[in-house]
């Protein structure tokens, strides 16, 4: 009899092979007196310099397989070794209370650890991770313990964890790995990010149970919906051997579409563009054959850190994602912080409800000297790429005009610098609040592009907190009346000769999709995992018969008969 285990599918794909477990993590050190405190911070020294020459080749390593994006992981690892809130307090504390290195190393990491675990902020929980990677690194040596290495894996399995961090994540065998499963982590989280780069399947979150599975049992990987089958049937086996060979073989078919531009199968060209957080993540939108990077959230270069980046740091980084792009299409968003993304190091006072207060460009209005800090880097790195500035969160036209003059000032006292740029750079803004859409026609005649941002524009039309599971059911991304709004919005676009992009996560919904192509959308911009399968799927559509049904859409009532409808219709054409 077959058990499941369900968790979050964290990087997708099928596998099937035995379980190898490993070993848990290693209990906390014993407090120990010790005589010579000099002695002691010797030995930390010394470990802390093999961890050193350990991560260097783990990064190189990495850098082989991955490329330099994926290696700048382990500069943060390198960094940590060097960080003096945790080495030197380390050192103090063996000093003070003359107790032994590795109780010492634990103890202080172990605050920090706690601390940043008990933020809300996901991305800066994760570098808790770091810190218990390189402390667990540094007290192996301390210990006299080799640290595990992954690498050394050689019989075809499946690995079972209660974590992966990324070392161990970057070390993997992936001529034996197949997939892995963990006890804890998140799809955000470092091991997740460079399993979907090795195109390795992996779930997360599973739980504690997964642990008392014997090493050497007969595991199915279902990283699709996120289900681990333990000791599968023969029917099972057979099943989902049948369902890898076919995803395998579908993945195979798509990679041979992304050189190909993306059109209907009645010859109209759309733009497929991938959301970024960061610079590494350009090599997967290229990998996956995005014609543009349709939205580069930006706040991720402030988060995850304890101070603003400089201009310099921002320019860099726009710069470096445009000239990866090659002059293809980048839009960059300024910084989109509040709500759920929140920066501790500005001491922001608490609002009773975020995700209405002081966010996006409310707080950049607000705190202009940030603000300009940010625009004059974007419009230095204009000149090496195809740069589109978008604003978020814009409910009315001044909020617009104020954004315009502060770039406008900026460009000014750079090109009186003598600073050389980009000689149009075009200028967008995102409609998340229903005010927005409604007013379209007056904001298309003051901006060259708009870009739907339906993740807000769903909750905020809906009036339901998209994070809050008891009004889940509200979040309706193919709803008549959200439909009814991106069309307001093309047809206001379309009547100033303005282009209209979608950055949120329906433009890559398979439901959504082809009334979007009806609708005359003109960029959808999403994950960029999802760019190949939906070229696929634009690939086999008629623009101008999904015109036709997007508007008998438009007259429906409820998701259910638009979800239905446009099933039966797919249905119909296959």
């Amino acid at each position: 009899m077959s058990q499941i285990l369900s968790g979050i599918a964290a990087s997708p794909g099928y596998a099937i092979a035995s379980i190898v477990t490993l070993k848990p993590a290693r209990p906390a050190p014993l407090r120990e007196q010790v005589a010579d405190t000099h002695a002691e911070q010797a030995r930390l020294a010394a470990a802390i310099e093999q961890s050193r020459a350990e991560l260097r080749t783990i990064r190189q390593l990495t850098e082989q397989r991955l490329g330099a994006e994926k290696a700048e992981i382990f500069e943060g690892h390198l960094m940590l070794l060097e960080d003096p809130e945790l080495i030197d307090a380390t050192n103090e504390k063996i000093a003070e209370e003359a107790v032994n290195a590795e109780y010492a190393l634990h103890e202080v990491a172990g605050m920090f650890i706690a601390m940043l675990e008990s933020m809300e902020n996901e991305l800066l929980r994760e570098r808790a991770v770091d810190i218990r990677d390189i402390t667990a690194r540094v007290t192996s040596h301390l210990l006299g313990e080799p640290h595990q290495d992954l690498s050394t894996i050689t019989e075809t399995c499946i690995i079972a964890a209660e974590d992966l961090t990324p070392s161990d994540t970057a070390q993997l065998n992936l001529d034996a790995v197949q997939g892995f499963v963990t006890v804890v982590g998140s799809r955000t989280s470092h091991s997740a990010i460079m399993a979907r780069s090795l195109d390795v399947p992996a779930i997360v979150g599973i739980g504690e149970s997964l642990l008392d599975l014997p090493g050497g049992t007969l595991v199915v990987m279902d990283a699709m919906e996120g289900r681990l089958i333990v000791n599968p049937t023969d029917e099972e086996l057979a099943e989902y051997k049948a369902r890898k060979r076919k995803y395998d073989e579908r993945k195979a078919n798509l990679a041979r579409l992304k050189e190909l531009p993306t059109a209907s199968l009645d010859g109209a060209r759309v733009e497929l563009a991938a959301n970024i957080g960061r610079v590494e993540d350009v090599a997967k939108a290229i990998a996956n054959g995005a014609e543009g990077i349709g939205l580069f959230r930006t706040e991720f270069l402030y988060m995850g850190r304890d101070s603003l980046p400089s201009e310099e740091e921002q320019m860099h980084s726009y710069k470096a994602v445009l000239e990866k792009m090659e002059g293809k299409p980048v839009v960059i968003r300024t910084l989109d912080i509040g709500g759920d993304k929140e920066l501790p190091y500005l001491n922001l006072p608490k609002e009773s409800n975020p995700f209405l207060g002081l966010r996006a460009l409310r707080f950049c209005l607000k705190r202009e000297d940030l603000f300009r800090t940010q625009l004059r880097a974007l419009l230095r790195a204009s000149r090496f790429g195809n740069l589109k500035i978008m604003f978020p969160m814009i409910a009315v036209l001044d909020e617009l005009r104020e954004a315009k003059r502060v770039l406008a000032e900026e460009r000014a006292k750079l090109e009186s610098e003598g600073v050389e740029l980009a000689a149009r750079i075009e200028v967008g803004m995102m409609i998340e609040v229903p005010s927005a859409a409604v007013a379209a026609d007056l904001f298309a005649k003051e901006v060259d592009f708009f870009s739907i941002g339906t993740n807000d524009l769903i909750q905020y039309t809906m009036a339901a907190d998209r994070m809050n599971e008891s009004v889940a059911y509200l979040y309706q991304p193919c709803h008549p009346t959200i439909l009814r709004l991106v069309n307001m919005v093309i047809r206001a676009a379309e009547r100033e000769g303005k282009w209209v992009g979608m950055c949120g996560e329906m433009a890559g919904d398979p439901s959504a999709v082809p009334l979007l192509l009806g609708l005359g959308l003109h960029e959808f911009s999403m994950s960029a995992g999802s760019v190949l399968p939906t070229r696929e799927l634009i690939a086999g559509l008629s623009k101008h018969e999904w015109s036709r049904l997007a508007e008998q859409a438009l007259t429906m009532r409820t998701q259910e008969e638009v979800l239905h409808f446009v099933q039966h219709q797919l249905k119909g054409a296959n």
